[in-house]
């Protein structure tokens, strides 16, 4: 159980999909850990019930109990709302959670005299790539509300910086994919949005089939080629994140990627490879906004942060992600091969 005054790293968000597995990260690591999550998209039993206060990250009360009950040495804030299409429908709602929640978060901060933060951010923020792989000095202009909240956010955090010295490590996702490799967590979204999950769902039988929107694009196959990093990689990152907050006197942005990049079809077969299932594919037409590649050069995060993912093949990332879904299904009651579990 958490004492009172006992130094902390707080994490907001930490009961979604990449926030738990930080959250059990840090723990191995042997860090005391607060979660902060309302959740609205998070779930509860992924994370030790002493370690959680379900509770709004934009409220301001809240935030200065916390931080006066806990000596809070860094924050990791990955409460957001995440769904790219949603963001075009219903702007305000990422405008609220993704920029408004942030900035009553980062003013407790400043009260407080907490100092650091890591901020997930994400690749729409360059929109369409002129490049690949994409470098962090690349032009930023993202075609999405949800890209465009996370670059307010990333100028907040340098006016921040040269008005409060709040420093801040900001890690631009590219595709979060896997899972714990004990399957013991995993993603669950609902609904669901990302392809990974989507097509072991069809394999396992949730959905009649998944749909590939477009195969015309200028690629190899003709379907869209992405940069899957494994959810693992990115827990790693924060850590080393917050190693050079703790040894520099300065902020930083650095792209996350496994700077390999992998086909929608290519993604598809793996699952079929993986499960040992066969399912029906249909092709759809493009979505909006889809660049044909995505794939970002991670070679600062290597250099400054000594970061380099421990699961780049997309058979490990697959595979992780296969336990998990078919482990899932079969806590839930829904007949599932074991023999297709391991």
């Amino acid at each position: 159980m958490l004492q009172s005054q006992q130094r902390i790293v707080l994490v907001t968000g930490g009961a979604g999909y990449i926030g738990c597995h930080l959250v059990h990260y840090l723990l191995e690591q042997g860090h005391e850990v607060l979660v902060l999550d309302d959740l609205s998209n998070g779930h509860a039993w992924v994370v030790p019930p002493e370690r959680l206060m379900v509770g709004d990250v934009g409220n301001p009360d809240l935030l200065n109990e916390i931080f006066a009950s806990y000596r809070v040495e860094l924050v990791c804030h990955l409460a957001a709302a995440i769904a790219v299409g949603e963001s075009t429908v219903n702007p305000g709602k990422y405008y609220r959670n993704n920029v408004c929640t942030t900035l009553t978060l980062l003013d407790a901060m400043v009260r407080a005299d907490v100092k650091h933060l890591i901020f997930p951010s994400t690749c729409a923020v360059y929109g369409e790539p002129a490049v690949t792989p994409i470098p962090e000095i690349h032009p930023l202009s993202p075609i999405s509300p949800y890209g465009m909240t996370k670059l307010m956010v990333e100028r907040i955090l340098q006016d921040y910086r040269r008005a409060h010295d709040l420093q801040s490590v900001v890690l631009r996702f590219f595709n979060a994919a896997g899972a714990d490799p004990q399957g013991r967590w995993g993603e669950d979204h609902s609904p669901e949005t990302h392809l990974i999950p989507l097509v072991m769902q069809t394999a396992l039988g949730e959905r009649p089939f998944i749909q590939i929107n477009g195969d015309d694009y200028p690629t190899p196959d003709g379907t869209c080629i992405r940069d899957y990093i494994h959810v693992l990689d990115l827990a790693k990152a924060f850590v080393l994140a917050w190693r050079y907050l703790q040894t520099h006197h300065s902020s930083l942005t650095v792209n996350l990627g496994n700077e390999r990049g992998f086909s929608v079809r290519e993604v598809i077969e793996k699952v079929r490879q993986v499960s040992g299932r066969d399912f029906q594919v249909k092709v759809g037409p493009r979505r909006p906004g889809d660049p044909p590649k995505l794939v970002g050069s991670s070679d600062l995060a290597r250099e400054v942060l000594g970061w380099s993912p421990d699961y780049p093949d997309l058979d490990t990332i697959i595979a992780h992600a296969w336990r998990w879904h078919a482990r899932r299904l079969s806590r839930e009651g829904v007949a599932a091969n074991p023999q297709k579990i391991n």
